[in-house]
């Protein structure tokens, strides 16, 4: 008997060492199978963890018209804006929330961690690379031109006619660093007039004759002039992308960046980003 019941320990032992190793099998296994699908679900919300959504905040303006602005109820809407949302849309693992200031304001609060990214029609310029990251995709693509009033009696083909003239910028802008390194080169020819960027005051200065020109994108003449009273003139100062712009050399700003290109390739591919130029605009300013 006692032999009998020594083999049926034996054998209860071995038969629960095989259930453990089932058991355990069984639950790396799904444990792996969890893992996955945790992982699939972290890719497709921009890298976050499944259920982890990370709050985004993004930096834009109000004095852009048809680009960032305020419509009649207050509410803030643009081409910039709207791109924003659809971003937003796709990807599940962020929660984007605007923040708006003066547009001079916005690269410094980049820096200082105020917002994330910067949303403004931001071109990128050998001075801004050095110091911010730009994201890969390209949402618009500028050339930027003099602009006059129509009944200007001088005529600019180049930054060389506008020496000894006032020329109305945009601090931090794109056109005003363009004008400064001039500058910088031509003993200060050009009257450099810096003002806060919205739309009513650079017309009012120009037709006012305070000011002898500025510069800007061929697009945004009719959104800042809808009246008609200015003009470009010459060929275009320059040609450049307009990118989102994020913090440099930050682990978490190269991550959004990657996601935001994710997404903009969706938004690109499926005529989303064409339609959106199209109906803020005036055309398809998507293309180089």
């Amino acid at each position: 008997m006692a032999g009998t019941a020594g083999l049926a320990l034996v054998a209860l032992t071995v038969m629960a060492a095989g259930c453990g190793t089932k058991n355990e099998a069984d639950n790396a296994s799904a444990n792996a199978a969890g893992n996955q699908t945790a992982n699939d679900a972290q890719h497709a919300s921009g890298g976050n963890k499944a259920g982890d959504v990370k709050k985004i905040i993004v930096g834009t303006g109000t004095q852009f018209p048809k680009v960032c602005f305020l419509d009649e109820n207050g509410k803030l809407t643009g081409f910039d804006v709207e791109l924003v949302k659809e971003i937003d849309k796709r990807l599940p693992g962020y929660e984007f929330e605007f923040q708006t200031m003066d547009f001079s304001n916005l690269l410094l609060s980049l820096e200082t961690k105020k917002i994330d990214f910067v949303a403004h029609e931001m071109e990128q310029n050998p001075d801004r690379a050095a110091k911010y990251l730009f994201n890969k995709e390209a949402y618009a693509h500028w050339k930027t031109k003099i602009i006059v009033p129509k009944d200007s009696k001088n005529t600019f083909n180049s930054l060389d006619d506008l020496k000894g003239k006032k020329v109305l910028t945009t601090a931090t802008s794109a056109e005003a660093t363009l004008l400064e390194q001039y500058n910088k080169s031509h003993d200060n020819a050009i009257k450099i007039v810096y003002t806060n960027g919205a739309a009513n005051d650079t017309v009012s200065q120009l037709t006012s004759g305070r000011v002898d020109a500025t510069l800007g994108a061929d697009f945004t003449l009719s959104l800042i002039d809808p009246q008609g009273k200015l003009q470009s003139e010459g060929e275009a100062l320059e040609e450049a992308d307009v990118q989102f712009v994020f913090r440099k050399d930050d682990e978490d700003g190269q991550k959004l960046a990657d996601a935001v290109d994710g997404a903009l390739k969706e938004i690109k591919s499926d005529g989303t980003l064409s339609k959106l130029s199209v109906q803020w605009l005036g055309a398809d300013y998507t293309q180089d």
